[in-house]
């Protein structure tokens, strides 16, 4: 299951708190946030989550805060950061639970 796609609807808060029915042994969760080089937040930053393919699978926008938040499944995933403070790629291994991320973006 996957977060909506800011372009289809309106996306979730990424700020929100994970709700509370949330059941960490089977759900697998990417969050993280968006910095720029000097560490700072990137709010409104475009983060497009790739599976191990490179095939795209969702997107969401940064909170204020420059944060995101994904739900998949568990595997080698990439997030792509696209941002008017430049661009930046993470991959992680994701598995069940909470997995955190930071993706720096450059010039």
């Amino acid at each position: 299951m996957t977060a909506p796609t800011a372009a289809g609807c309106a996306a979730p808060d990424q700020a929100a708190p994970l709700p509370a029915s949330l059941d960490l042994e089977k759900e697998t969760v990417i969050t993280g946030a968006v910095t720029s080089e000097a560490g700072e937040a990137v709010p409104g930053a475009y983060v497009r989550l790739l599976d191990s393919t490179g095939e795209f699978t969702a997107e969401v926008v940064t909170s204020p805060a420059g944060q995101f938040r994904f739900f998949a499944a568990p595997g080698t995933w990439t997030l792509r950061a696209l941002s008017r403070h430049g661009n930046g790629d993470s991959t992680v291994t994701a598995a069940r639970g909470i997995n955190e991320v930071t993706v720096t973006v450059k010039a």
